[in-house]
């Protein structure tokens, strides 16, 4: 199969070297030429795990290539997938879908003969019968049918999401359209993972819904534990005796600063508003996202008490800023909230992270940065835990609270112990839920 994949951010360019790698041929098209002549040269520019290899060996291959020409990539294509961003819209927080319509305006000039065109970026329910009438204006006598395929890939992860997926939601109304979609996905059908075929609307519903539900999980447990510190229950023995009920599962129930990252706090806003234009009110979603900032602002308050409410002139030593581990995505993370207010106050902060300086460093005026986290403690007043990247995961704390003015740790993913911390010698610990 021929697939022309229009985007190249996180879910198209992984997506495009994934299906390169099913054996396809695929062309991946931007219009940043600097980031096209990156690609071109073997260069991410994202950090996942394992990409920069698979991309290089499908590149190798000649299955996979990179293009500014939009046109090109289109003409003969079986699939054109989209897969542009789609930010919350400032003012009422809606997706905008500014990029995809102008991206299916392009493709549907661009058709030379039939094709699917795919939504793989995630839209609010109609939008891909609203790119259909964008093709068909674009280019009155183009054969096409339209499908809808949302992504469901975790960063840090995404490639085995893509090759070993819990499930690949399609939505569609032709017959056409459906075989097409299946030759697409043939791999993953002889390995008897889920394909579910739907209507086009429900594909874009399950996408909304699926990630609300998510961060509903990951808000619960977060209520849960500021709850479990007032009565002096530990919430790791309770998320743990919850998720052992299969009803409920053990994913998404760690209790943490928040939710941040690409797509939950997007797609519960455009959720919330969808049901607002339809005259049912997401309730439990709109709470979800009202209480998700109150748990970052919660986290503020739990590193100013250590520092006894006396923050000016405190140095406290950040380790990690992007939204989760393996990834350097820095959107909506809770340090964006946490750091700023830190400064704010006038500590003196100093942050480290993996991979998160390329984007950090635009996103988080006033700190300064360490190459690692022993860099980060020298002489600070506290050390953050706020991103639970795997070298902290065994840090040697004996060696940190020496390095430290004043030993104190405010470990918001609850990597260690009190027990632990206060045997390295921290003279204070807090942590969350417990």
């Amino acid at each position: 199969m021929k697939i022309a994949m229009i985007g190249t951010g996180y879910v198209g360019l992984v997506s495009g070297v994934c299906f390169s790698d099913f054996g396809h041929d695929v062309v991946c098209v931007d219009k940043n030429p600097d980031k096209i002549a990156r690609l071109q040269a073997g260069e991410v520019p994202i950090f996942e795990p394992g990409l920069e290899d698979l991309m290089a060996k499908n590149v190798a291959s000649g299955r996979l290539t990179f293009t500014l020409d939009l046109a090109e990539a289109v003409a003969g294509a079986d699939a054109v997938f989209i897969a542009v961003g789609t930010p919350t819209r400032r003012g009422d927080g809606h997706a905008d879908l500014t990029y995809v319509m102008a991206a299916a305006q392009e493709v549907g000039a661009a058709l030379t003969g039939y094709a699917v065109v795919v939504t793989k970026s995630t839209v609010p329910v109609g939008t891909n019968r609203k790119v259909a009438e964008v093709l068909a204006l674009a280019n009155p006598s183009a054969a096409f049918d339209v499908a809808s395929n949302p992504e469901f890939l975790r960063e840090g992860a995404a490639i085995d999401d893509f090759m070993r997926p819990d499930r690949v939601v399609v939505g569609l109304e032709s017959n056409r359209a459906r075989k097409v979609m299946a030759d697409i996905y043939r791999p993953l059908f002889l390995r008897e993972f889920p394909v579910v075929f739907t209507g086009l609307e429900s594909a874009e519903m399950i996408k909304y819904a699926a990630n609300a539900f998510l961060a509903t999980k990951i808000t619960f447990i977060n209520e849960i534990a500021a709850l479990c510190e007032k009565v002096g229950a530990d919430i790791k023995d309770v998320s743990k005796g919850m998720g052992l009920d299969g009803r409920i599962g053990n994913k998404f129930l760690h209790a943490g600063p928040g939710y941040g990252g690409s797509c939950f706090p997007k797609d519960t806003k455009a959720l919330a508003r969808i049901g607002q234009e339809h005259a049912v009110p997401m309730q439990i979603t709109e709470t979800v996202i009202k209480v998700n900032e109150e748990v970052k602002r919660r986290m503020i308050d739990k590193i100013t008490d250590l520092l006894d409410g006396q923050v000016n002139g405190k140095t406290v030593a950040v380790l990690g800023v992007t939204f989760k581990p393996n990834t350097d995505d820095m959107r909506d993370a809770p340090s964006l909230t946490i750091v700023p207010a830190l400064v704010g106050y006038g500590a003196k902060v100093r942050v480290a992270d993996p991979e998160g300086r390329r984007e950090g460093e635009a996103l988080l005026p006033g700190v300064k940065w360490a190459e690692n986290a022993y860099q980060a403690a020298m002489g600070a007043d506290v050390v953050v835990i706020l991103t639970e990247w795997n070298e902290y995961r065994g840090l040697d704390l004996e060696r940190m609270a020496r390095k430290m003015a004043t030993p104190r740790m405010a470990d918001l993913r609850n990597v260690y112990s009190r027990q632990e911390a206060l045997d390295a010698g921290f003279v204070q610990y807090t942590s969350i839920g417990r």
